[in-house]
Formats: C-alpha cells, sequence, structure tokens
C-alpha cells in the first residue's frame, strides 16, 4: 500500500496540472512560446508595418531607412533589419525564476512553461530596428528630456546608457505603458513604484489608439486573449487609480 500522498506532493501534482498548455500550430488557438509567436507575428502586424521606436517602415525583415531619417549609431547590419521586441524584457520576465538562476535565459525557454508563455505573448512583442532592440536591452523605460539630443538620426528615441533606461518616442508611450502595465499584471512581475508611476501617467496621458485596437483584435485572432487595457481602457482605473 502506498503512504498517503504529502502536501508537498500535492502541491507538486497542483503545479504540474496548472502547467499552461502552448499551441505551436498556425491552425489553433493559444498562447505560444517566443519560437512559434515569431512565426505568427508577420500575421499580426500584416498592414502595420512600422518600427515600434523609430516609426520607420519595413517589408519583410527589411528597414526602410530613408522612411523615418534613421542613420545607424554604430551597427549597420542590425539597424537595417527588423527584430521582434519584448517592450518587457525577457531578463524581467524570468531572472528571478528559479530555471534563469540555474542556466539564464535558455535555460527558462527550455524548461518552465510558464517563461515560455510569458516570452511569447504576443501582447509584448512588437517590430522594432534591431540596433534600437539590441541598445535598448532589458532597461527600464524613462522620460528625461523634451528634447533628447538624437543617437539615431531623426528617431526620436533615445538611450541613456550610463543611467541604463530608454525614452521612447512620444507616439508610442501609451501603447509601451499599457503593454507593460498589462504584462506585469497578467504574469505577477515586480515592478518599482517609480515605474508604476510613470506607466500610469502615460497610459492615462496617451489614450488608446487605432493601431493599438487593431493589433488587439489580430492578437485575439491568433492568442484567443489580447490586452483588456486596450480593449476595455475603463480597466486602467483599477491598475492606475
Amino acid at each position: 500500500m502506498q503512504p498517503p500522498p504529502t502536501n508537498q506532493t500535492k502541491q507538486v501534482e497542483k503545479a504540474e496540472v496548472e502547467k499552461p498548455e502552448l499551441v505551436n500550430s498556425k491552425k489553433e488557438i493559444g498562447h505560444r512560446d517566443f519560437a512559434n509567436a515569431k512565426k505568427i507575428l508577420p500575421e499580426v502586424f500584416a498592414g502595420l508595418e512600422e518600427d515600434f521606436y523609430c516609426g520607420c517602415t519595413y517589408s519583410g525583415k527589411k528597414v526602410d531607412l530613408n522612411s523615418c531619417g534613421y542613420v545607424p549609431r554604430k551597427n549597420q547590419t542590425r539597424a537595417e533589419r527588423i527584430e521582434w521586441e519584448h517592450v518587457v524584457p525577457a531578463w524581467v520576465l524570468g531572472h528571478q525564476r528559479q530555471c534563469w538562476q540555474q542556466g539564464g535565459r535558455d535555460n527558462c525557454t527550455a524548461s518552465d512553461t510558464e517563461f515560455s508563455k510569458a516570452e511569447g505573448d504576443l501582447n509584448n512583442l512588437v517590430p522594432a530596428v534591431g540596433e534600437v532592440n539590441g541598445d535598448r536591452s532589458n532597461y527600464s523605460y524613462g522620460a528625461w528630456s523634451n528634447n533628447p539630443t538624437p543617437i539615431y538620426g531623426s528617431c526620436k528615441t533615445v538611450i541613456d546608457f550610463k543611467l541604463k533606461r530608454a525614452q521612447p518616442r512620444e507616439e508610442v508611450r501609451g501603447r509601451a505603458a499599457r503593454i507593460t502595465l498589462y504584462m506585469h499584471e497578467k504574469y505577477k512581475l515586480n515592478m518599482s513604484r517609480q515605474d508604476r508611476q510613470l506607466m500610469c501617467a502615460w497610459a492615462k496621458l496617451y489614450p488608446v489608439d487605432t493601431w493599438e485596437q487593431t493589433r488587439d483584435k489580430k492578437i485575439i485572432r491568433w492568442q484567443g486573449e489580447g490586452n483588456p487595457l486596450v480593449s476595455d481602457p475603463q480597466q486602467l482605473s483599477s491598475l492606475c487609480p
């Protein structure tokens, strides 16, 4: 006769039952890991082919630098290609998880389904000029100048490498804020009081726009759920009293 299950055994069994189910086919609706999300993202952004940080147009993976007056800071190759940027960086999603501490992001992707769900959440992914994506790294967003010194030609997004902060162009601050607030609420992530105040301020100052609404409907089509702060802006009051 087997001994009765202990509380620890029950907790492990419950955790296994509650592991999120991920889909990997274009025909299925649901959350995906990052690798499979990237296969869907061109569909999500069809008709919305504009880089998030600089407003550059792109076709396929090729950025039209002239469309936005972009001048590469350092990396011409990455500047010319579109990459899929995590608005809330993967480091924020995973660095406090045991899988990350035991082997970094690759280990989390391979072994932690909850991390994979967050990493591949379509709500958190936007097209970005590769160079800006790389420069932004895992820096938090900030706002420190109304007229910052450009570092990418006419692009209005700037990075402060010393303070490790990124100031996105004004046109996308509301979008970035609603994505950030959604991700922290959805995946129970920690956010500093200062960052939360800024995100709430941006979300209130810059209302939901047509780009967000169109994108949200497409995300629901592929993932089954979008960002409620976009589809129902009144929900913002519960996160930002």
